[in-house]
């Protein structure tokens, strides 16, 4: 590993910032690159007539760099360098130069606006882009008509990602809107079950991944690396999570071991990983004579492939395993993976720990990319997204009602339970 000698932005004899050609020196063996100068990094961002930086170190800036400075900031540093870079003093000259560079400053754009669509949610970036776009027109048509074409593809995105957040607040005001009480549960005919919406855990197993690929696909890698973003639609992610193992605890067991199974073939390990917190959860863990009419056999294999011992050994071991098999792959099912998402002493930023972290998203947006292959149950996904779910309490007394108390605490847990639901229903 070669350690740069000197992490500070090289100064020149004259108390000047040395040009970008000894920055570059600085910093020139990227992979290999340990330390830097927040200075020196952004410097070695910006193109120049005869310098393009390497993609990989491109996406590790830009992914890392939030958490030094706001990407405003960044945008508004390399813009202005790129075009300062370029003056001379002679005007003619000076477009001649900018002529050069503009497609590279282009490239590095795009680069930016389609691995990091969501920046460009801030008015201000958007704004910092019109006026580069109004700069390149003055320089080079063809760069031009490049950056509409970049910019109109970012809008499209962006546009996607709006209609995504109102679907998902809509879903979830569905949801709320038919509150899950226990008395509207237990009426016949009032509710159905997921048997009746589906029977047969593979078709279940993929719509539900329907659900994560479609979920996934809209989680920006900036989410993912920090925890300063904003992170909305992570959010959704892990809260659909929890839903979804409220909804298994709700079902109830023998069905949904199955599907915990044919979520595992499939690579869905964040649905099974639901699946299994929902079978855990001890209103459900309790119902002995429900369990006793299961072969867990299958469960105690699933479970033990997501053991939190050893860090996650068994399931980061079946993780590396789907990888690879997804690297090889020939079709799009045999493609999904579906995961469970500082500085040095000397104010030098720690770029060998950033690369590591850009891996780790990179192979996350690999996975965010794949086409879900299976035909859409739209019934069934309406279902497992929008149908009312038993709170904690109303999970507990349904337990109860489904198998009495075995003792005392239990019994008293069950009255208590039950005046307090009523007097909330009363409310209500």
């Amino acid at each position: 590993v070669l350690v740069t000698p000197k992490l500070m932005t090289p100064m020149s004899s004259t108390g000047h910032h040395a040009s970008h050609h000894s920055v570059r020196r600085e910093v020139q063996f990227v992979h290999n690159l340990v330390s830097a100068s927040l200075e020196a990094l952004i410097q070695h961002l910006v193109p120049t007539v005869d310098y393009y930086p390497d993609r990989s170190y491109v996406f590790t800036f830009l992914l890392s760099s939030r958490l030094f400075l706001h990407p405003y900031e960044l945008m508004t540093r390399v813009c202005h360098l790129c075009v300062e870079q370029q003056r001379s003093g002679d005007a003619l000259l000076d477009k001649i130069r900018f002529r050069e560079v503009a497609p590279k400053l282009v490239q590095l754009l795009t680069e930016w606006t389609e691995t990091f669509p969501y920046d460009f949610r801030d008015e201000r970036m958007m704004r910092c882009l019109k006026d580069m776009s109004s700069h390149v027109a003055r320089g080079d048509e063809y760069s031009w008509r490049a950056m509409q074409q970049m910019t109109q593809r970012l809008i499209k995105r962006l546009s996607a990602l709006g209609q995504y957040e109102e679907a998902v607040a809509a879903l979830n005001n569905v949801a709320t809107e038919r509150p899950a009480s226990l008395k509207s549960k237990q009426a016949a005919g009032q509710r159905n079950d997921v048997l009746s919406v589906c029977d047969d855990p593979f078709v279940l197993a993929q719509q539900l991944t329907h659900i994560e690929l479609d979920r996934l696909s809209f989680i920006g890698p900036e989410e993912v690396s920090s925890a300063s973003a904003k992170t909305n639609n992570l959010e959704a992610y892990v809260n659909w999570f929890n839903r979804l193992s409220y909804l298994v605890a709700t079902e109830i067991c023998m069905f949904f071991i199955d599907v915990a199974q044919e979520c595992f073939n499939i690579g869905n390990f964040n649905s099974l990983m639901a699946i299994i917190t929902g079978m855990n959860m001890s209103p459900v863990s309790r119902l002995k004579k429900t369990w006793s009419k299961v072969n867990t056999d299958k469960f105690d294999i699933l479970e033990h492939q997501m053991d939190p011992s050893s860090n996650f050994s068994n399931y980061r071991t079946a993780l590396r395993g789907a990888t690879q098999r997804s690297e090889t792959a020939h079709s799009s099912q045999e493609k999904i993976v579906i995961p469970c998402a500082s500085r040095l002493q000397n104010g030098h930023i720690n770029f060998e720990k950033l690369w590591e972290l850009a891996k780790q998203v990179s192979e996350f947006l690999v996975w965010r990319q794949v086409v879900c292959p299976f035909e859409r149950d739209r019934r069934l996904l309406q279902y497992l997204v929008t149908t009312p779910v038993f709170s904690e309490d109303e999970l507990h007394l349904a337990s109860y009602e489904s198998e009495g108390p075995e003792n005392n605490m239990e019994k008293d847990s069950r009255r208590s339970l039950r005046s307090s639901l009523l007097h909330r229903e009363n409310r209500s």
